[in-house]
This record gives C-alpha cells, structure tokens and sequence, in this order.
C-alpha cells in the first residue's frame, strides 16, 4: 500500500527550504519601532507530533516582539518572512542564502505597519506579498 503525500495549504510551494522555525529569533527589517521578534506560531502548518513548525521565505507567522520601542514589545503580530540564512534552491537551479533571518510586520489585512523594509527582500516573499514589494529598495 502506498503512503499518500499531503502538502500544506501555506506551504505549497514546493522545494523551498524552511529555514526558520518556531522558537527563532528574527531581525525585524522594517521601521515599526520593533528590533528583534520571536517566531510564535506558522498559521497553516500541520506537523508530526514533537516537531516544530517551520517557514521559509514569504511565508505568514506569528511573532512576539522581543526588543524595540515600549509600544510595539510584548505585542503578538503578524510578519512575513523575507530573508533566510538557510540555503534554498530555486527552479532555475540556483542556490540562495542571506546573511540573517529577517521578517517585516503586517497588519491583519496584510498591509506593513512600517512605511519602509529594510535590506533584501527575496524574490519568493516580493511575488506573494505585493505590498511589501513596494517598499523593498532590492529584491533578490
């Protein structure tokens, strides 16, 4: 008898890499006031039993905020992932990495609280969240 493959309604790209996974720390690369965040929850994902969820790029979390403003610490927000230090391979058949593990805050709407993004963005997350693409300075 054959094992049926189930693939996740967030998840379905196939072949990206998760790199980040419940329990990261993660840069915030906008300019909402918050600095560093904890991955929470991956809305979505439906794992084994004693196994983390993970998310790659462009992928929808939950986060806490760890450091930043008074304001904006110890709130539970949506962010979209945007860098990964984990290798990834694309279709094209080139491997991408970057140099940390970067997320942007949104809103329950999907709009950025933050009016710019700092550093790259990858190309995964800037083709499913338009509106964080426009505020990217460079997309890779």
């Amino acid at each position: 008898m054959v094992k049926r493959q189930k693939f996740s309604a967030v998840l379905s790209r196939f072949g990206v890499s998760t790199g980040v996974q419940v329990g990261s720390y993660v840069d915030v690369a906008d300019n909402s006031g918050a600095k560093e965040a904890m991955i929470v929850d991956v809305p979505g994902v439906k794992t084994r039993v004693r196994r983390l969820a993970a998310a790659g790029p462009g992928d929808l979390v939950i986060v806490t905020v760890k450091k930043g403003t008074p304001q904006v610490r110890k709130q539970i927000s949506y962010a979209v992932v945007i860098r990964q230090k984990r290798p990834y391979r694309r279709p094209d058949g080139s491997w991408v990495s970057f140099d940390d593990n970067a997320v942007v805050l949104i809103n329950q709407d999907g709009t950025p609280k933050g009016t710019e993004v700092r550093g790259p963005v990858a190309r995964e997350a800037a083709e499913r969240w338009p509106s964080i693409a426009k505020l990217a300075t460079i997309i890779i």
